[in-house]
């Protein structure tokens, strides 16, 4: 029992400090971002501002809309996050529970697209939403992301865990299949539900080409085009620039802080089963 302990605190001692050494780089980047010109510039170079010095953030709030930015990367990423919500769920179950011609090969094919790079489609998608007139708008960046053949892979994946006693129960009981899927497996699904969120939140939160292709009004731009504004602007004054990329950090490390058991437990949900 001792011994079960004792290799359980070094494990802990050992994780703890694995995750220092690889979080450093950030708190260096949050260190930095407090200093002076002045001390980002000091040779040897210093870990810790001699004082908190909030005129980089100042500046760059002042330098670029990053609030606005911020805001519009908000509503992009909840609307893209529902959206494969929704379109994941409702194919999951397709995929999952009806037995219909070519089912197999219509899942290998939706499977085949997460092998295709995002860059090689990135031009014809242009030219198309471009002859749509949806350049310039937020819903370019919200509607060609409404679905994800990942998100359908992981829902499906953690429906097929759940046993058939329990949906034909529910069809007994005079469940329609609209019934089962709002009442019992979405509840029950909401770690798969949870991870596919935060990894659709992240994701969309960090696009930068698509958005750099797409938008060229400056009220519609999202934050990864916003810090690069800033890094333009304020060229080396890394302070500042720093500053802007803690900004916009902040959203993303909380969804990911709050949400982190659920991404674990839903990324491994569907393992023991095909």
């Amino acid at each position: 029992m001792k011994l079960c302990k004792k290799n359980r605190m070094i494990l802990t001692g050992v994780n703890i400090v694995c995750g220092l050494l690889i979080i450093s780089p950030l708190l260096y980047a949050v260190s930095l971002s407090f200093m002076s010109q002045g001390e980002i510039a000091q040779y040897p170079a210093k870990l810790l501002p001699s004082h908190l010095n909030l005129d980089n953030y100042k500046e760059a709030l002042n330098t670029v809309p990053l609030l606005r930015f911020v805001i519009n990367s908000l509503i992009v990423s909840v609307f893209v996050t529902v959206g494969q919500v929704i379109t994941s769920s409702l194919a999951a179950y397709a995929f999952a529970f009806y037995e219909f011609k070519y089912k197999k090969l219509l899942f290998l094919l939706v499977l085949a697209t997460m092998m295709i790079p995002s860059e090689t489609t990135i031009i014809s998608n242009f030219l198309t939403v471009s002859s749509w007139g949806w350049t310039d708008s937020l819903h370019v960046l919200i509607i060609p992301f409404l679905t994800s053949a990942m998100g359908i892979f992981l829902i499906r994946q953690f429906y097929l865990t759940i046993p058939k006693e329990l949906l034909e129960a529910a069809k007994i009981d005079g469940c329609n299949n609209f019934k089962i899927l709002i009442n019992i497996l979405i509840p029950i699904s909401k770690p798969a539900i949870a991870s596919l969120s935060i990894y659709t939140f992240i994701g969309t939160w960090n696009q930068y080409l698509w958005p750099l292709l797409t938008i060229n009004n400056g009220n519609n731009r999202t934050v990864q085009i916003g810090i690069s504004m800033l890094q333009f602007a304020e060229g080396s004054n890394y302070g500042v620039v720093l500053a802007g990329a803690i900004l916009i950090l902040i959203p993303s490390i909380l969804v990911f802080i709050i949400g982190q058991r659920s991404l674990v437990a839903g990324m491994t949900a569907g393992s023991v089963k095909g």
